[in-house]
């Protein structure tokens, strides 16, 4: 749905609702779209969140893989008295 701004200020709660259903409503100025109603995303509840993240968390651990200790990764720099070589 297309309507001019002018037209919109007495229709706004209407148009609200409209778009919420998720009809597209475009404001105009002058026949040309200035700015579109849409409604507002929803966010995941808490126990979606964390459901998110144990997902991410399980497939993230089934592809690590063992690398270098990083308490040693830098030893090839310094020499047994921890002097740079």
């Amino acid at each position: 749905m297309r309507i001019p701004i002018g037209r919109a200020k007495s229709k706004l709660a209407e148009l609200v609702r409209r778009a919420e259903a998720g009809e597209e409503v475009v404001l105009t100025r002058f026949g040309q779209p200035v700015a579109r109603l849409v409604p507002e995303a929803r966010k995941p509840t808490l126990a979606e969140r964390r459901a998110i993240i144990a997902e991410i968390m399980a497939s993230a651990a089934g592809r690590a893989s063992p690398g270098p200790s990083a308490a040693r990764s830098q030893d090839f720099l310094y020499d047994v008295l921890g002097l740079p070589k």
